[in-house]
């Protein structure tokens, strides 16, 4: 069983910056890729951002590609998005995810996930 617990959430201006982590206390993700999603009120769990288990592997949605950075520490087991350049449609609840199946930018490939945090972004 793998627990996560994101942290970081918050409100910010566009054009600010934001930094969410997602710690395991249970020390047992290494071996998953994790992922991060976003749902935004009314809409659906959308992709946003993934990264292997080794680290090497990362992959975006185009929305915040070159906005946000997604990183892993295996050795404290936990995995951070540094979100740059926020717009107001970045506002949502993120929330990360473990997983092991392929495609990593779909939900279903994903097995564990946190409770969510929320990003408010203002104009």
């Amino acid at each position: 069983q793998v627990l996560l617990v994101e942290s970081g959430g918050g409100s910010v201006q566009a054009g600010g910056s934001l930094r969410l982590s997602c710690a395991d206390p249970g020390r047992t993700f290494s071996r998953y890729a994790m992922g991060w999603f976003r749902q935004a009120p009314g809409k659906e769990r959308e992709f946003v951002a993934s990264i292997s288990w080794t680290g090497t592997n990362t992959y975006y949605a185009d929305s915040v590609k070159y906005r946000f950075t997604i990183s892993r520490d295996n050795a404290q087991n936990t995995v951070a998005l540094q979100m740059n350049s926020l717009k107001p449609e970045d506002t949502a609840v993120y929330y990360c995810a473990a997983g092991l199946a392929f495609p990593r930018n779909i939900a279903a490939s994903y097995d564990y996930w946190g409770q969510g945090t929320q990003v408010t972004v203002s104009s």
